[in-house]
């Protein structure tokens, strides 16, 4: 299990630079060609979430994103520090509904991209972790 950990302040041309990193990163632990623009649409909206959220509530604070291979999955996690006014922990279901329902359109966005999704908000941040399936040996099937 390789794991990478990014933090940038919360400027939204540092979201840019995040997909980019997701990407590379997607691609040499063997996500497939076909789902990269999907890693990468879904972290670049993670990132503009945290980072928009930053803006209002803690523009001094880094937002924070760590990139996994673990058991033939690319996860990404983007955490930021901006506190959450809802604290339950939001899933995303096999038949592609969150429980409990959200009503915020970045997080549906991300929830049709990305393959799993989990929204864990709390009083000091919220974390979204996505993950895509990738080969075990790094090298994408065709």
């Amino acid at each position: 299990m390789a794991t990478v950990e990014l933090t940038f302040s919360a400027l939204p041309a540092h979201v840019r630079t995040a997909r980019l990193v997701a990407t590379a990163i997607a691609r040499r632990t063997g996500v497939a060609e076909a789902i990269l623009d999907e890693v990468r649409l879904a972290v670049g909206e993670a990132c503009s979430r945290a980072v928009e959220a930053h803006r209002l509530h803690c523009p001094g604070e880094p937002v924070r994103i760590e990139l996994r291979d673990d058991a033939g999955r690319f996860e990404v996690t983007v955490t930021d520090a901006a506190p959450s006014e809802d604290v339950t922990p939001q899933v995303l279901e096999a038949n592609g509904s969150l429980m409990p329902e959200i009503d915020n359109l970045g997080i549906a966005v991300i929830a049709g991209l990305a393959d799993d999704v989990e929204v864990l908000p709390g009083p000091k941040g919220m974390r979204i972790r996505m993950s895509w399936p990738a080969s075990p040996n790094g090298v994408a099937a065709l």
